[in-house]
């Protein structure tokens, strides 16, 4: 189940809509198009409403988000391949810091970012 702030709630709301009127029109073999664009039209205009004016607080809690894409997710979804390298001058691995070594398109590239544990 994805994790919603308060604020979020008019949005978790119209995509249960959405789901629920898909699997209506799905079982009933009734042409609910309409309804879904126009549930859709909605539900875009009221993100957009909703995410343009977040106060100071809720900007934190969307960076914090648990759902939020993290490095590895970012590494899966751009690179060929990754190869990934561990521990500095000490031999120490901090878990929290992703590097490597990886390619994008077919193009070489060095990827270093933070990874919450």
């Amino acid at each position: 189940m994805k994790t919603t702030f308060d604020f979020e709630k008019p949005i978790a709301d119209l995509q249960l809509q959405i789901e629920k009127v898909t699997q209506v029109a799905e079982k009933t073999q009734v042409d609910m198009s309409a309804t879904v664009r126009e549930l859709e039209e909605k539900l875009a205009s009221t993100e957009k409403e909703i995410y343009g004016n977040l106060t100071g607080w809720q900007n934190v809690q969307m960076s914090r988000h648990p759902d939020r894409p993290q490095t590895y997710d970012y590494i899966e979804a751009i690179c060929d391949e990754f190869i990934e390298l561990h521990g500095d001058r000490t031999v120490k691995d901090d878990k929290a810091i992703v590097g490597g070594m990886a390619s994008i398109d077919g193009n070489p590239v060095m990827i270093i970012g933070h990874q919450k544990g």
